[in-house]
């Protein structure tokens, strides 16, 4: 697998073919995360929400062949987020029947009560997070470890420049330059990755 990361809508054309292991299992890596960690979320132990973020998995691969990805219409992430909460929606339902043996739709109630826009705020702050843990993971080996120390303690732990700066050895405007050069080859790899345009 190269370094450089495939945008998004040419994974989303990629992943159309069944066969495209690379892609699968680069989706698999971006994605799968996103929907286990809403499905814990919504209280699903461990086992049942591998199990929906395989059902969700297997429902993308299923309709991909006919999605024609338009980001004017909304985003790839939206519709899979729309997608997981509907399996939810489904999962706890199934449960619910097998439990009581009824049509209740108790399920059904508590999942409209909830408010599903704040789910979504959750699910793309957390999609944010994976993304940029996803990009660290891309572009740390393409520094030297006072650059990346510089920018990780400055940038993520939060420390100050000049703490920093003491601490490795650095003058603080080289730690603050340190900082802006991961910060923007960070950007980079997820402008690559969230590419608008699709690659032919």
């Amino acid at each position: 697998m190269t370094n450089a990361p495939t945008t998004r809508p040419s994974l989303l054309v990629r992943i159309r073919d069944a066969r495209d292991a690379e892609a699968w299992s680069e989706f698999v890596r971006l994605y799968s995360p996103l929907v286990y960690r809403f499905a814990r979320r919504k209280g699903l132990q461990d086992a049942d929400a591998a199990d929906l973020t395989q059902e969700v998995m297997r429902a993308v691969m299923s309709s991909v062949r006919r999605l024609d990805y338009d980001p004017s219409r909304g985003s790839f992430r939206g519709w899979l987020f729309t997608l997981a909460h509907r399996r939810l929606y489904d999962f706890l339902d199934r449960r619910e029947r097998e439990h009581r043996g009824t049509g209740d739709s108790a399920v059904q109630a508590r999942l409209e009560q909830e408010p599903a826009h704040e789910d979504e705020d959750q699910w793309n702050r957390e999609y944010q997070q994976h993304l940029l843990a996803w990009a660290a993971e891309r572009v740390r080996d393409s520094f030297q470890e006072s650059t990346w120390s510089a920018f990780w303690q400055t940038a993520v732990e939060g420390r100050s420049g000049k703490v920093v700066a003491e601490q490795l050895g650095m003058t603080v405007a080289a730690v603050y330059l340190a900082k802006s050069r991961v910060m923007a080859r960070l950007k980079e790899c997820i402008r690559e990755l969230e590419g608008e345009q699709v690659e032919q």
